[in-house]
């Protein structure tokens, strides 16, 4: 009596159209400006805000692809592009303590907006199939 007459199904936690790595770009890009700001300046105070500012990006970098990574991303993705996971283990540890939270290294964050680029490039790939 309760049963519904039709059930839907979605390979992820809404009807798709709520991700996109554009979120984990800006923040990653985020990280850059500040390692940027950071080395331009010599104000002690003003670089410490610089650490701080890029290391909550970072988080939120990691954050962002996490998400895609545990709640987009489904079984026919990983056999599909085989080296998704490892691309995924990559990019959050370049966003991590030895990546861009641990250095002020700009190229450090030029690697890893390379890796969210890779990661792009295959999420607009299976939005397409």
């Amino acid at each position: 009596m309760f049963k519904p007459s039709l059930i839907g199904y979605a390979h992820c936690d809404l009807p798709c159209g709520i991700y996109d790595p554009a979120q984990a770009k800006i923040e990653a890009q985020s990280v850059k400006a500040a390692m940027e700001k950071y080395a331009a300046s010599s104000d002690p105070d003003f670089k410490s805000r610089a650490v701080a500012v890029k290391e909550a990006r970072s988080e939120m970098v990691k954050h962002h692809l996490w998400v895609l990574w545990t709640d987009y991303f489904k079984a026919p993705h990983f056999e599909a592009y085989p080296q998704l996971n490892t691309l995924f283990n990559d990019a959050t540890k370049l966003a991590g303590a030895g990546g861009t939270k641990g250095t002020n290294d700009v190229a450090v964050a030029e690697k890893l907006l390379g890796k969210i680029e890779e990661i792009s490039e295959i999420f607009w790939a299976t939005k397409k199939a």
